[in-house]
């Protein structure tokens, strides 16, 4: 086994009693795996473990209730080390192994799209999590996105910045990636008709390390309010300190990179006050309660949206594979299309023709470093 790969073996949570016909079958040998695309080392290292726990908690649950084909599930994961490259060789590593029936992709739109083009030729459902609109609509039937895409995102942020908030000149500030652009184009075309207008379209590259002349920017720019789509936690907290270091005091609603747990302890007192749109908030759902109840019980940490939507994706995926009785790639994907009211962590399941199965967005506040739960804006699918 190479240093970067990790099995979850079946039945990780000891002292879960399987009924005995589930002993009975698992004794049988041989399991049903996923192959998980996952940052372990690099930048992302951190939210990458929050990534390992959701998808571990699902694994667990899913086991417990018997498996999927009646054998365990392993999830085998390969590390992206942070990079579009790494990713590329990660999926490469895990699509070769011909045993592996389904994949997890990234959280990350511009991994996702570095990856594409291996994926479609792997021909095997994939369940990821980032949120360009773009990657459903590139014609590659195997895609399946676990979080809603930006599109609902800009939609959200606009109409709650520029009519709840009240604020009407915005600073829009982006990582220059394919989930920044995609992010800031979407809040850019949602402002008109909420009132809104933009004074500056900033972008910054990933991995800066100074955020000085995008704060000058903001501060000459006029700008009431900060909209932000930010893909790296280490960015948006060198960004965070730096505002408030410079004076700069706006109201700030951003993507949901902006209130998950690795950038609330980069960033700490910086970020209070802020808003974003959150995929996952413990308080939207008696599902997304019980997720949260499960990832504290596991980790002592806050739950969020770099967990919740890979928890979703095993147990969606696991329900899929055992309802289209067979590991044939076609059958799954069949069974991920038929998806319809599935309460999960992040919000219900309806998949669309593209691939699509979330469609609304948590507003939430940070409270002084809690994440607390306002209001959940649902939108009615085209399933198609």
């Amino acid at each position: 086994m190479t240093p970067n790969r990790r099995t979850f073996a079946a039945g990780l949570a000891a002292g879960i009693a399987a009924p005995a016909l589930i002993r009975s079958a698992f004794a049988q040998g041989g399991s049903t795996k996923i192959g998980m695309v996952v940052p372990i080392t690099g930048p992302a290292a951190p939210s990458g473990a929050f990534a390992i726990t959701g998808a571990k908690i699902a694994q667990e649950a899913v086991n417990k209730a018997g498996g999927v084909l009646g054998k365990p599930l392993e999830i085998v994961t390969e590390d992206d080390q942070t990079t579009n490259p790494g990713a590329v060789l990660a999926f490469s590593k895990l699509a070769s192994q011909p045993d592996i029936i389904a994949f997890i992709g990234s959280i990350r739109s511009t991994q996702m799209h570095a990856m594409a083009p291996d994926m479609l030729k792997a021909a095997k459902p994939v369940a990821f999590g980032g949120t360009d609109p773009n990657l459903t609509k590139l014609g590659n039937p195997w895609l399946f996105r676990f979080r809603p895409n930006d599109s609902y995102s800009g939609k959200v942020i606009a109409a709650f910045g520029a009519k709840e908030l009240g604020k009407k000149k915005w600073a829009i500030v982006h990582s220059t990636d394919a989930f920044g652009t995609a992010g800031g184009k979407a809040l850019t075309e949602a402002l008109p008709e909420n009132g809104g207008a933009v004074v500056l379209d900033q972008g910054y590259a990933n991995q800066s390390q100074d955020f000085t002349p995008v704060v000058l920017a903001i501060r000459q720019s006029g700008a009431d309010i900060i909209g932000s789509y930010f893909t790296f936690e280490n960015d948006l907290g060198i960004f965070a300190r730096q505002l408030r270091q410079l004076g700069v005091n706006l109201p700030w609603v951003g993507s949901p990179s902006l209130v998950n747990a690795v950038a609330l302890q980069l960033a700490g007192p910086t970020l209070n006050g802020t808003y974003g749109v959150a995929d996952y908030a413990e308080e939207a759902s008696d599902a997304a309660r019980t997720f949260g109840k499960l990832f504290r019980a596991q980790s002592k940490a806050i739950p969020d949206n770099q967990s919740s939507w890979t928890y979703d994706a095993v147990t969606v995926l696991a329900m899929a594979i055992n309802k289209a009785g067979s590991t044939d790639p076609q059958k799954i994907r069949e069974a991920m299309l038929s998806v319809r009211g599935h309460q999960g962590a992040e919000g219900p399941y309806n998949f669309d023709k593209n691939g699509d199965g979330l469609h609304g967005y948590n507003i939430v506040k940070n409270d002084k470093g809690s994440i607390v739960f306002d209001k959940r804006i649902e939108f009615t699918p085209q399933l198609g």
